[in-house]
């Protein structure tokens, strides 16, 4: 077992490793996908300042899933409607759908975005040789 929590970038055979606070300090970008080596999707940290009203924005093909790991995040879509999001809260937003990213408080959010299209590729996961099932057949509860 690890005895020390993994925070810069660490690489092995096969995987990488990283915390999403260390990959970036203060507002703006976490390059998730680049410091990762993400190839099958995008996948990027953004930290709003407090207040921080980004752009209208929406995407020609990749859909977007949006984690908030700290603060509040309100999303107001094209529709006119909103909806604020706090620690663990997710969005999926079309690609065509026009959406804003604000941050209504006083202290910084941390939002988690992954992007992708053509669909989901299905259950894949396979036990390694030698382990058993530890949930039988069917897989862990809600697989």
């Amino acid at each position: 077992m690890a005895d020390q929590e993994v925070s810069e970038v660490v690489e092995g055979d096969g995987y990488a490793v990283a915390n999403l606070e260390a990959l970036g300090d203060g507002p703006g970008f976490r390059k998730v996908r680049k410091e990762l080596g993400v190839t099958a999707f995008g996948v990027n940290g953004i930290e709003l300042p407090p207040h921080f009203e980004a752009g209208r924005h929406f995407h020609d093909e990749q859909e977007e899933l949006y984690f908030v790991h700290r603060g509040r995040l309100e999303l107001e879509f094209g529709d006119g409607s909103t909806q604020l999001l706090g620690p663990g809260g997710l969005a999926r937003v079309d690609a065509s759908t026009v959406r804003r990213m604000r941050n209504p408080t006083d202290e910084a959010t941390l939002v988690l975005i992954t992007g992708g299209k053509d669909g989901y590729v299905g259950r894949d996961g396979r036990l390694a040789e030698g382990e058993e099932s530890r949930f039988g057949p069917d897989g862990p509860p809600g697989a």
